[in-house]
């Protein structure tokens, strides 16, 4: 009796151990790099001309999503991507100041988790922050409070990308954290797309012998205003854009047909009505326009090739084979006018340079949102449309194409599936909102992916809901407009007047979201 009993305790234990010779399956180490205030049109592989061939090459290595959705703008996608919640249900329904609700607190709240917080608690995973943090002020939403072993972070919408000197003229400063400490970047040598990019490779030299997985989320300030750039990167732009915003609309959106970007039903919108015919323009406004956007394609061109160090630091380590990399944008082009606001410290220098505090505008950004219309802080495509790029070797097939549709919520759900984790209902003795994102994993396998039927936004005032084909979508204080994608995801053809009844049923949907998430009239609160 007693030799059965020794059998099938050793029968159990050949059973659950490693098969001999099979090394145990190791989890994977996972990249989320974000751009900021980046176009759906600005990489190489997404239609541009900006040379960006460490991006193109993880989308031509991996695949490319070419209908996944950012909240719209800076703060609430953070809070969206890291939590995958809404930002409303993370506390950041707007930017970082408090708008008299909970939805609208401006930090992230004690009911989210981000996954920094589980990946290092749940499964033992080292974990990295180095660029644009914004989301919340306050201690208990700083990176080193949220599951960040090793954070540099700016805790500012913007800066200088040569110092931390103040842009606003209201006595606000721009604070950088590492760690814990509040520092001061004084050394205008190191360009910030460098100083984010050295910190992610020094930290990941420093944990090279240890076996833990880890975690890293890179989230370059670039290609956000002001327009700073290295004079070298400049100067391989400059004259290019001489043709204008009209001709290179139309190039971008040939070549996104060509590469299966988009479909040929969608056609390219319409030059928005702000910005004047390229045509029209004087040699010498042609010549400012042209420099303005020379400086901005330079940092994009910077923060490839930053990316670019961060990939040959992953194969110098021997980590590359077994990381999945997801690269996405937080909002579309910006159309902001720096020098138009009062609250912004006016500097006239040289442009792109340190003494200088300079937007592309509405012209470009409307390139840059090619083939959508409006921008960052809208919720129609232009504004929340992004490139998504997964690599995963060996788990992601090469050059793929996917339009199943997705959010930056998803990554969450993703990140865990990844690392074998499951999302729990309580963390630190913490009540945590469920997760309103989906894993992308059948995604990136090439399998039906389910996902989100529905998805919603609302940032200001701007609002809209995505059901299927249909996409229900409004401006502050403007009626709703009723899009067919199958036909126009470019939003041209307006069909509310058509199918009434559609309005009503998406109508009614949204309003239920907006309840439930704790979305306030913007008219009521944004003047608190």
């Amino acid at each position: 009796m007693l030799l059965k009993k020794i059998g099938y305790i050793i029968i159990a234990i050949c059973c659950t151990g490693p098969v001999l010779g099979q090394a145990p399956k190791l989890k994977p180490n996972i990249v989320v790099i974000l751009a900021d205030d980046m176009g759906f049109s600005d990489i190489g592989c997404f239609g541009s001309e900006i040379s960006t061939p460490n991006i193109d090459r993880l989308a031509r290595e991996g695949l490319k999503m070419t209908q996944f959705y950012n909240a719209g703008r800076c703060c609430p996608s953070r809070a969206a991507l890291l939590t995958g919640l809404y930002p409303h249900q993370a506390g950041v329904g707007d930017m970082v100041k408090y708008k008299g609700s909970p939805a609208y607190q401006g930090y992230l709240n004690e009911h989210s988790a981000t996954i920094a917080e589980l990946l290092k608690e749940q499964a033992g995973y080292n974990t990295i922050v180095s660029g644009k943090w914004h989301v919340g002020l306050q201690k208990s939403a700083l990176a080193y409070n949220r599951g960040f072993d090793k954070s540099f972070t700016m805790l500012n919408n913007g800066s200088s990308y040569f110092n931390s000197a103040p842009l606003y003229n209201d006595g606000s400063k721009i604070t950088f954290m590492l760690n814990d400490k509040e520092i001061t970047r004084s050394d205008t040598s190191k360009y910030l797309t460098r100083a984010i990019t050295d910190f992610a490779v020094k930290s990941l030299d420093e944990i090279k012998a240890e076996q833990k997985p880890f975690f890293m989320y890179v989230a370059y300030n670039a290609p956000h205003w002001p327009i700073q750039a290295l004079p070298e990167d400049i100067v391989k732009f400059k004259g290019q854009y001489l043709k204008g915003w009209d001709v290179l609309r139309k190039q971008r959106y040939e070549k996104q047909l060509a590469l299966g970007i988009i479909k040929k039903q969608w056609a390219l919108s319409p030059r928005d009505k702000r910005a004047a015919a390229w045509k029209s323009l004087s040699a010498e406004e042609k010549e400012k326009w042209d420099t303005r956007m020379a400086i901005y394609a330079a940092m994009v061109y910077r923060m490839d090739a930053c990316i670019g160090e961060i990939l040959t630091k992953l194969k110098q380590l021997g980590k590359d084979k077994n990381t999945i990399i997801l690269f996405a944008s937080d909002n579309g082009g910006s159309a902001d006018e720096v020098k138009s606001l009062s609250t912004v410290i006016q500097k006239n220098g040289e442009p792109g340079s340190v003494n200088s505090i300079d937007s592309y505008e509405i012209p470009w950004a409307n390139v840059s949102n090619t083939p959508f219309k409006l921008f960052k802080r809208n919720t129609h495509e232009g504004g929340i449309a992004t490139p998504l790029i997964a690599w995963y070797p060996g788990h992601i097939k090469a050059g793929g194409t996917n339009s199943s549709v997705g959010h930056l919520i998803d990554l969450m759900p993703t990140c865990l599936e990844l690392a074998g984790v499951n999302y729990p209902t309580q963390f630190k003795n913490r009540e945590l909102t469920p997760l309103a994102g989906k894993s992308l994993l059948n995604a990136f396998k090439g399998k039906p992916n389910a996902g989100n039927q529905t998805l919603f936004w609302e940032h200001e005032g701007s609002r809209a809901i995505r059901k299927g084909k249909w996409k229900l979508v409004a401006e502050p204080k403007q009626p709703w407009e009723l899009y067919d994608f199958d036909a126009d995801r470019s939003e041209i053809n307006d069909l509310a007047t058509k199918y009434p009844a559609k309005v009503v049923e998406l109508e009614k949907e949204y309003q239920a979201w907006a309840n439930k998430v704790g979305v306030v009239d913007w008219e009521t609160i944004k003047d608190l």
